[in-house]
């Protein structure tokens, strides 16, 4: 385990910039708002501005003030951010999914650390700087990576997990793997249940009706990086700017955003280019493009969509349900099929990246439920 400094060289960012000024925009058709896919006008804007005013030495001195990490886990490199409490709180580990990455956090870190947990921060295998996997890794192992990782730092002190996406999907597997070694776990998206849960109620079958409805929708993406990432990959590692419009079209749909006159998710209310071509970079700086889809096909190799049959994970559960437009939230008493669910809160706004859409009231959950923790505890 050493300190790790992100430094993409020189060459990678001069490549990238030749191809991002390369460009052909007229190889695009006249757009029609977001109806077939990301908005052109959205996605031209934000990559002039990567073109022109992004300056990436700058992020990096940013994101370096922060205390990374690099070490090995069962064979396999794994980045994280680790920040210090004073030790009077569990520790605590923070799970993002795709297509973000560990930047989401960024504003619930120093409350945390200030709270008296350890935070730590990965990049998922295959995700930033947990790279070169050698392997496809879907989330049942990623769970077992991400245990292997507590147990180095902290020994056999019990942890809480936050996550969403498939950070809820690896932190669900933890509580499933390991149930003794956690404290609670938080999630903000709640997709995985076992095979034998079944919608009884009226909400429960509206639910798993719509949500079947967005999937069809929306859902061309999964199917694509579960069966033929490494195609995707060829492609989007070739391409910036294609990169660029795979990765903002999922912040443009999944996102609780106003819509613009047209319909079109208005973008620019909610984040800022530099946020946006952080997380971007996190992905086209390195060889993460590519490898980050991987745990799609891991999730189909390792059939580790469902939990077995007749499971019911003891580990206290805690769901922050955001308005997510996409993944909309499970009813509580399917989740209770599964999980011991302690704490249900409707979230008022957000969606499907709420850490980085509504950081205040995503910590002030966090904090709630670490609270109904230590009080049944004690």
């Amino acid at each position: 385990m050493k300190r790790y400094e992100i430094c993409l060289s020189e060459n990678v960012l001069a490549n990238l910039q030749r191809k991002i000024a390369d460009f052909d925009w007229r190889n695009l058709p006249d757009d029609h708002g977001w109806d077939h896919g990301v908005g052109k006008a959205d996605l031209k804007r934000l990559v002039e501005y990567w073109r022109d005013r992004f300056d990436w030495r700058a992020t990096e001195r940013r994101l370096n003030e922060l205390p990374h990490y690099l070490t090995t886990v069962e064979n396999q490199p794994v980045h994280f951010i680790h920040i210090k409490g004073d030790g009077s709180k569990p520790p605590l580990m923070l799970l993002h999914g795709w297509p973000g990455s560990f930047i989401e956090f960024g504003q619930l870190l120093k409350p945390l650390a200030a709270d008296g947990h350890d935070i730590v921060v990965p990049s998922l295998p295959g995700f930033a700087f947990s790279n070169p996997v050698t392997s496809i890794i879907g989330p049942a192992r990623a769970a077992g990576i991400m245990h292997s990782l507590m147990v180095q730092l902290f020994g056999d002190e019990r942890y809480i997990v936050q996550g969403g996406d498939w950070g809820a999907h690896i932190a669900s597997w933890m509580a499933y793997y390991n149930p003794d070694a956690l404290l609670g776990f938080h999630v903000n998206m709640a997709y995985i249940f076992a095979e034998d849960a079944m919608p009884t109620s009226e909400a429960e079958k509206q639910w798993l009706s719509q949500r079947d409805a967005n999937l069809r929708r929306e859902g061309a993406y999964s199917q694509e990086q579960e069966t033929r990432p490494d195609t995707l990959g060829a492609a989007l590692t070739d391409s910036p700017t294609g990169a660029a419009a795979w990765i903002l079209e999922k912040f443009g749909m999944w996102s609780d955003l106003p819509e613009q006159a047209d319909g079109s998710p208005d973008l620019w209310a909610r984040y800022t280019e530099e946020q946006l071509l952080t997380n971007i970079m996190l992905y086209v700086g390195t060889s993460a493009m590519a490898t980050a889809t991987w745990i799609y096909r891991g999730m189909r190799l390792e059939q580790s969509n469902l939990f077995p049959a007749g499971t019911r994970i003891k580990v206290p559960m805690a769901v922050a349900a955001f308005p997510d437009p996409v993944f909309i939230p499970a009813p509580r008493s399917f989740l209770a099929k599964t999980y011991n669910v302690v704490r249900y809160t409707d979230m008022p706004s957000g969606g499907h990246f709420a850490a980085l859409e509504e950081p205040h009231s995503m910590l002030a959950d966090l904090r709630s439920f670490i609270a109904t923790i230590a009080a049944s505890a004690s």
